[in-house]
Formats: structure tokens, C-alpha cells, sequence
């Protein structure tokens, strides 16, 4: 696999080249390219005549970091999202496609350097702004946790949470971060939140925010802020799996429309 070295990592790189528009697949926190394909959140499998861009974030997956904090706020992924762009498509306008963190990922760059983007697929947005705080407190006591009990207890207590009714049946996966990092990564994402809604509502990409129900990492508030920021945005909320596997044939429409 291709890779990209970045300021403290080297991002692994996977494309699926068949032609046609250019489109980048991003994941949420704590996974990878190949976990979200495990959970039924890979969208890119129903593309085809694309070339679609998928990466593991900096100390995720395939992709090597260091245990600096600072190095996982989304803002700097955001830096790492830009310069794959670069390297890869330069000078294209792209589709970016991702959940949770992924979804702030975008935002992010996507307020840095709207020109980039020629449309959006966001997916289950996390907490922000006023929930966000909180949740920053409960990733700070799980990087304690992991740093006083170790990764298989974390991961043990991580499997008692109910998911999310439409995550319902998705297989048991583990963490795609080294024990080493995940603290750093925990902390990064404490420190993170999403762009202001002012600058949110200066972006008129067209984008669609695919949300779903009873997941408080992942509140329906988030998504609903977001629709009324977003001066070109459509909400599809999902209860069910079955729901979920409607979402690749979302973005081959968005990909299609957005051409």
C-alpha cells in the first residue's frame, strides 16, 4: 500500500482507481478503513467508476503516529486530509465521505478550504459545542482508564454498552489503535470539537448527514444543528440496520448528482 508521511506519522493509503471522480473515505475515532468495513459503515463498496481514496488516520489502523495529544485534535487531521488531497487529486474538487470523526475531519477541512470539496456524505456527527463537553470528560477517564488498567479491560468494559439500534448485530471489533497511542488519541479527541456554526454556515457544498437514533457518543442533535447551519443539507435518520444499508446507495447518488 502507498503511504504518506506527514509531521509525526505515516498515513497508509489504499485507492481504488476505476476512473471517473475523484471521492475520499474517511473513519471515526478508535477505528480504521478496515473496522468500518466490519461495522457496515463503509459506503465506498457500492462505488464504482470512481477513484475513491481511503486512508487510516494518523496512529489508527495501518497508520503510525507517536503519543502526543495534541497530534489527534481533529484540526490537525483536518492538516493530514488536505495534504493527501494534495497528493492525490491536486487541483480536483473531491466528495469526502466519513463518520464521527471522519465527519469532523471534513468539516474542518472543508471550512479551511471549501473549494476542495464539491459535496459531502457525513455520517452519525459526535457530540459538539454544548455536548461536547462532557463528552470531553468521559475520554479523558478512558485514557486514564486504558494508562491504569490496560487495553483488554477497557475493551471488556467497552462491550457492555448497548449500540445503537441500528448498529444492532454489527459484530464485535476491538480498537484499531496500539495501547501505546490510545490514551494520546482519547486525550486529542478531548481537545477537539467541531468548526463554529458561523463558520459552518458560510459552506454551500451539497451534503448529505446520515444520522441515527438513541446514541449518545453520536446525538441526533448534532445532526439537526447541523442541517440548520448548513445552507445546502438533507437529514436521513436511520432506527434500523436495515436503514444503515440503504447508506452506500446514498452516496452513489450524492457521488452521481454531485458530479
Amino acid at each position: 500500500m502507498p503511504t504518506l508521511t506527514v509531521p509525526g506519522a505515516e498515513l497508509d493509503v489504499e485507492l481504488s482507481d476505476e476512473g471517473g471522480r475523484p471521492v475520499v473515505q474517511l473513519h471515526g475515532l478508535t477505528s480504521s478503513r478496515r473496522r468500518d468495513r466490519v461495522l457496515q459503515l463503509d459506503l465506498g463498496r457500492g462505488l464504482s467508476g470512481t477513484r475513491l481514496l481511503r486512508y487510516d488516520a494518523r496512529g489508527h489502523g495501518r497508520s503510525t503516529g507517536r503519543p502526543v495529544p495534541d497530534d489527534y485534535r481533529w484540526s490537525v487531521l483536518a492538516d493530514d486530509l488536505l495534504r493527501l488531497l494534495d497528493a492525490w487529486f491536486p487541483g480536483e474538487r473531491v466528495h469526502g465521505v466519513g463518520p464521527s470523526m471522519g465527519t469532523a475531519t471534513l468539516l474542518h477541512a472543508a471550512v479551511r478550504e471549501p473549494d476542495r470539496f464539491r459535496g459531502l456524505t457525513l455520517m452519525v456527527p459526535a457530540t459538539a459545542w454544548e455536548t461536547r463537553v462532557p463528552r470531553a470528560d468521559e475520554y479523558r477517564r478512558a485514557a486514564a482508564f486504558v494508562e491504569q488498567h490496560g487495553l483488554a479491560r477497557f475493551v471488556a468494559a467497552e462491550r457492555g454498552a448497548a449500540p445503537p439500534p441500528a448498529n444492532a448485530g454489527a459484530p464485535p471489533t476491538e480498537p484499531e489503535v496500539a495501547a501505546a497511542l490510545l490514551p494520546s488519541v482519547l486525550r486529542g479527541a478531548a481537545l477537539s470539537d467541531l468548526p463554529s456554526p458561523e463558520s459552518l454556515a458560510t459552506l454551500g457544498m451539497p451534503t448529505s448527514i446520515l444520522a441515527w437514533t438513541d446514541d449518545p457518543a453520536h446525538p441526533l442533535s448534532t445532526a439537526e444543528r447541523l442541517v440548520q447551519l448548513l445552507p445546502d443539507a438533507t437529514l436521513r435518520v436511520a432506527s434500523t440496520p436495515a436503514d444503515v444499508a440503504r447508506w452506500p446507495q446514498v452516496l452513489l447518488e450524492d457521488v452521481a448528482r454531485r458530479s
